[in-house]
């Protein structure tokens, strides 16, 4: 019986732990919503770009 408590602390520190892990992932960038999306749409289109530049290249070479 003298457990009990040790257990319900161990629970509720683990629950913060977990909560605290899952808070700081989205906010790193400092980004709004919209923002990231923009950024990630001009990073897509470099990666496009260079996709296509770079299969092109290897077709015209053979």
């Amino acid at each position: 019986m003298t457990r009990g408590n040790q257990r319900e602390l161990a629970r509720q520190k683990n629950a913060k732990k977990q909560s605290d892990h899952g808070k700081g992932k989205r906010s790193d960038d400092g980004l709004s919503a919209a923002a990231r999306k923009q950024r990630d749409a001009q990073i897509m289109q470099q990666k496009q770009k260079q996709a296509n530049e770079g299969g092109k290249s290897g077709k015209e070479s053979k």
